[in-house]
């Protein structure tokens, strides 16, 4: 297609596609961040308890015996 007006483009179907998607990679950060502060909130309720006292301990201790220390 020729373009009559000077400085204007001509848009086609994916072009406009494309413009009206620009807002949705801003909603996609704003629900992983979310989502990460959700999974921080859980992680930190976890292990800030006797089952985190008791996860870890296991945990070294195992990783001591894997090491041939403990």
């Amino acid at each position: 297609m020729t373009d009559t007006h000077a400085g204007t483009t001509d848009l086609g179907a994916g072009d406009a596609q494309r413009r009206d998607e620009r807002g949705i990679t801003t909603a996609e950060y704003a629900v992983g961040t979310a989502a990460g502060a959700g999974l921080a909130g859980l992680l930190y309720t976890m292990l800030s308890g006797g089952f985190g006292d008791k996860l870890l301990t296991t945990l070294f201790d195992h990783v001591l015996s894997l090491l041939g220390v403990g």
